[in-house]
């Protein structure tokens, strides 16, 4: 499994994540699509499209690279780990995606009451500017504000499980904060360090209790090529997903404040 983090909408709409599928030039019949595991409680999870075998071992608080994968319907199986064969699936559904568009895909909530949410990502920024938006991923907390200690809510009453509109903020270091429409602070994430030209999901994960902030890129750009391995192996049937190699550097700040510094050019 491909880990960008060392901390760290609906069923009907997870975009078929991990078909195998070969990179192309052209774009209107594929999309970019990522996973990230934000349910708390669930265990490590392996993934199957189309009965093949993509992903092994994904954990809390992972989070893969963007796929691209052809447009279309797929057929999806979520199991735990290593229970393929020996037990009914978690979660099983048909999905379908479509091309020309980008999706982070996230499995939410508690393990019971597991549900796949998919949340159309952007992937470009205004001259001059960085873009960032929101997303409230912690099963049964409260609905958010966050914006600069003390002053006015950049994004407002963010509820389980949603993710804001983008907003356009000047590059800089801001420090922000996550807290209840009452003005309580939850999360202290002061320092956050916004780059110009990025574009940024700012996502809040775990419990009401141990809340965090996990902080993933979303216009990174895809390869002139693609590895031929798997996350966590290639597929039985001898096809593999389209997967990243390289990692997301990460940053702990602040109460559990994960921060992305852009990968460095070898």
């Amino acid at each position: 499994m491909s880990k960008l983090f060392s901390m760290l909408g609906i069923v009907v709409l997870f975009i078929g994540l991990f078909a195998s599928v070969s990179y192309a030039d052209g774009h209107e019949d594929t999309a970019m699509v990522r996973i990230l595991h934000a349910s708390p409680d669930a265990p490590a999870v392996d993934v199957y499209v189309n009965e093949d075998s993509v992903v092994d071992g994904a954990e809390f608080k992972d989070a893969t690279d963007y796929m691209e994968l052809p447009a279309g319907d797929h057929s999806v199986e979520i199991y735990a780990e290593g229970t393929m064969g020996e037990e009914d699936p978690v979660l099983s559904t048909d999905v379908s995606v479509e091309g020309g568009m980008a999706y982070t895909v996230a499995a939410a909530n508690t393990v019971d009451n597991l549900e796949l949410e998919a949340f159309e990502d952007s992937m470009e920024a205004e001259d001059g500017l960085a873009k960032l938006r929101v997303g409230h991923l912690i099963p049964e907390g409260p609905a958010v504000d966050v914006g600069e200690m003390e002053g006015d809510a950049i994004f407002s009453g963010a509820e389980f499980p949603s993710a804001s509109d983008y907003e356009d903020l000047e590059a800089g270091t801001y420090d922000l904060e996550v807290r209840t429409e009452e003005g309580d602070q939850l999360l202290d994430l002061s320092g956050t360090e916004i780059e110009e030209g990025n574009v940024y999901s700012a996502f809040a994960v775990g419990t009401a209790d141990s809340p965090e902030i996990l902080l993933l890129q979303d216009n990174e750009e895809m390869p002139s090529e693609m590895p031929a391995t798997g996350m966590g192996g290639t597929s039985e049937t001898g096809t593999t997903p389209v997967l990243y190699a390289g990692l997301l550097g990460v940053l702990a700040m602040c109460a559990g404040l994960i921060l992305f510094r852009k990968r460095q050019e070898a």
